[in-house]
Parts: C-alpha cells; structure tokens; sequence
C-alpha cells in the first residue's frame, strides 16, 4: 500500500479520506465531526438536517400549515436551524481538527437560501459545501460570498467544463476541488446522463483522466479530484494514488462509515446493510427527481418494480392499434393493445383494481390501500424539491402542469421515514454498489467499529 500523503482541502493540510454527506439523516454532525478530528474530513447532510430542542431532543418534522407553500416555508426553517445545529456538532467534536464539510442536494427546494441561512449563522464552523444533483451554477458565488471552498459533484468532464464557463471561472479563489461521482457506483442519486447506458458501466479511471486534463487546461493543477462512488478499500484504488495522469487525489467514502458508532443511522439499518448481498442494489429510476438513484432492493422499491413491470400504454381515442376497451374509472375509458388485455386482467384479478395514468401515456394498476397513500402523500407534500414528478410541485409556477405520476414516491417522507426509526422494509434505502462487503469485511466481525477504527484500517488499506 502506497504512503497515503496529506494534501491541502479547504485551506487546510488533511488526510485525502472524507466522509461522504448522506441525507435524510445519513450523516450528521456527530459522523462528520468525528471524520474531523482524525484530521479528515467530516461531511455533514444540509437535507432536512435534525435541529434540537433546549434538552438536546431532535425535534421531529412537524408542519401545521394548512398550503403547500406555507409547509414549504416550514421545511425551509427547519433545514436552516438543523444545518446550523449540525454544524456545531460537528465543530465541537472536531476539536479544531481536520475540515468540516455540508452537502447540499441542488434540486432540493429553495437549496440557495438553506444554503445561505445556514453559512449566515455558522460563520467559521463550516470549511467547504458540496453540491450535486443538477447543476449547481451558483454555488461558487453563493460559497466565495462567505470565504467558504466550494465542491461541485460532477460525473463527466463534460458537466465540469459546463459549469466553468458559465459560472466557476469568475470564482476561482474558493472552488477547493472536483468531486467526481461515479455514476454507476454511488448510493442515492446518480448523474447518468442520457448518453450513457445504465447497464454498461465505464470505468472510472479513464473519466477521471479526462477531468484532469480539462483542470489542468483551466489552469487548475493544484485543486485535488475527490473521487466518490464505490470506495471501500484504497487497495482497491492504489493505481490512483500518485498517479500523473490523475494529479492530487482525495477518496471519498459513502457507504463504509454508515456502520460505525458515531453513524446516526438506526441499528436495524445497520443489521440491514450487513446482510446484503452482491447485487442486491440497483439503479433504478423511480426518484421523483428524475435522476437514476442506487437503493437496496427491499418491499419498498419491490412494490416500484412490480408497478413498473405491470404498466400498459394507452390511447384516449380507439385506432387501429389500441382498440381494447379499458374502463379506469367511472365514466372514463382508454384503449390498450388487445395484446395486452390479459396482462391488465391478471392485475385487476390479484387486487391491483385503481388504475392510475402516468404522464407518459400509460396506465398502472394499484391496490386500493397504496392509491389511497399515495393521494395522502401528496396532499401533505411540503414541495422539497424544485420540481416533482410524484406530486407535480414546481418551486417557480406551483405546478409543473403534468400528470403526478404514480410509479414514483415521496422523497422526501420515505427518507425522513427510515432516517427517523421508520420501517427499514418499506422505506427507501440509498446504499452504494459496494456494501455488500460489509458481511465479508473483518473489521465488522466484533461490533460495530468507532470513526477512528474505521479510519485507521482505511489508511492501512484494509
């Protein structure tokens, strides 16, 4: 194993190992903060982060108000308490080592004035935000505002180069380095453009060889890669360290540091990921953001796949192709393929008897207890993101005037859910590629292992 070397991340020499941020509630300040004073560093999750009352209780999510907009409003107090609330955790638990972190998810709702309210009122607790999931135009403006280093997560040379030219190379000082985000590797949500095949995974060398030649044609040669996105081992990754073609590199890791004692998942998450086999994650794209997205394979995303399986295309008027009948509702008929009849029969005779539209001139067939969340689910939509396809929230119109589809979920109450002690079966579980190592992986044998535990196997390479 190559001499793991510091190198300078957000104006300070550390440790390349960062904790990747994990929302709702995949890490924390607790996490992040103990990452920190191993003089790594430590990133907190700024989606819906937990703020706590006078005692130290996590003060659950409870919105009153009676408007979307005004629960929108809620959510949006809430994340800017529990940013700044997470921030001083991690800080106290550093002890001054190390670099704190906070990631933002850029399609979350209103994410630039989370983002300010929190860096506003954690002034000189919080080193660097990262930010993926879109185009994150502003953050280099919004971060220099505040002498805070900013990470964009990108998954091509492409997507960087974009966001220099229209925006980074006005803000050089602070743009502390490239996170690159494999895309057929990481958990949660994946930047798989339209060009790139889902089942044909490019490796990842290549794609960060690219990058550096685009950062070093910038002008960029000291700002590290931070590479994300099935890291487990630095074994596994030893060619890149010290590598020319690559320059100044930094590992980021996402799943691993989910089972340690500092990790604020709940124990019956953890005993999950232990159990996982390989191949039990799949990409899939049901996320109402429209991005792929990695998850464990469980009743909740079984459910998603059985609805997707069973989905039938529609016409609104009879043809010569769709000339069957359907009656989806009352007073309502489409026109299915005749060859497909029997598919819609054999829903409706194993209870899958509300047939939803999708937006996409489709039909799915549901039992009458999921459509009946589901409409729940939407009613009490808070508009987290800037645009959802689940329940049809825009932040800039109100509305993105198409059909809310119904082979999607509520992000955000599944995530809050099962970040909060919620059922782990029926809840959505964003896990990485590689976690089913953690049943092989002898760290893990005896207990759960500390931060510092992990960390020290991490830079032996095991």
């Amino acid at each position: 194993m190559k001499n793991l070397n510091p190198i300078v991340i957000s104006g300070k020499e550390v440790l390349p190992l960062i904790e990747g941020g994990k929302g709702i509630n995949g890490s924390d300040g607790r996490s992040s903060g103990a990452w920190a004073k191993e003089n790594c560093v430590g990133t907190f999750s700024g989606v819906s982060p937990d703020c706590y009352d006078s005692f130290g209780n996590v003060i659950i999510e409870k919105f009153n108000a009676k408007a979307r907009k005004e629960r929108h409003e809620e959510m949006v107090e809430y994340a800017i308490k529990g940013g700044i609330a997470q921030a001083q955790v991690a800080h106290e638990i550093s002890n001054g080592n190390g670099r704190i972190h906070m990631n933002m998810l850029w399609e979350l709702a209103d994410s630039q004035r989370i983002l300010t309210g929190v860096l506003e009122k954690a002034k000189g607790l919080i080193n660097g935000v990262t930010c993926g999931a879109g185009l994150p135009y502003h953050l280099g403006e919004l971060a220099s505002k505040f002498g805070v280093y900013y990470y964009p997560i990108v998954s091509s040379a492409r997507a960087f180069q974009v966001l220099w030219k229209r925006a980074y190379n006005r803000f050089v000082e602070y743009l502390g380095g490239v996170v690159y985000e494999d895309p057929w590797l990481a958990g949660g949500h994946n930047g798989l453009s339209n060009a790139e095949d889902p089942t044909k995974p490019q490796t990842p060398y290549m794609r960060l060889v690219e990058l550096r030649k685009v950062m070093n044609s910038l002008g960029l040669q000291e700002r590290p890669i931070i590479l994300a996105g099935g890291v487990w081992s630095l074994n596994d990754w030893e060619d890149y360290i010290d590598n020319p073609d690559i320059g100044k590199i930094a590992f980021q890791f996402g799943t691993r540091p989910m089972i340690t004692q500092e990790s604020p998942i709940s124990d019956a998450w953890k005993k999950v990921m232990m159990q996982v086999k390989k191949g039990d994650v799949i990409l899939q794209k049901f996320s109402p953001t429209g991005f792929f997205s990695s998850a464990i394979k469980n009743t909740f995303l079984e459910k998603l796949i059985q609805r997707k399986d069973g989905e039938i295309q529609i016409s609104h008027e009879a043809n010569e192709e769709f000339s069957h009948p359907l009656e989806i509702r009352e007073n309502k008929t489409v026109y299915i393929r005749p060859q497909d009849a029997s598919k819609a029969e054999q829903q409706l005779s194993a209870g899958l008897t509300e047939i939803q539209e999708t937006p996409d001139s489709s039909v799915v067939f549901m039992t009458k207890a999921d459509l009946k969340q589901m409409k729940q689910d939407r009613a009490e939509c808070v508009g987290c993101l800037s645009q959802c396809q689940f329940s049809t929230w825009s932040q800039a119109n109100g509305t993105t005037g198409r059909l809310p589809d119904p082979r999607s979920y509520c992000i955000h109450k599944t995530l809050y859910e099962v970040g909060h002690g919620g059922s782990i079966k029926d809840n959505l579980l964003f896990a990485g590629h590689q976690v089913y190592r953690f049943a092989t992986d002898p760290l893990y044998r005896n207990g759960i292992p500390t931060v510092r535990e992990l960390i020290e196997k991490i830079k032996r390479g095991e």
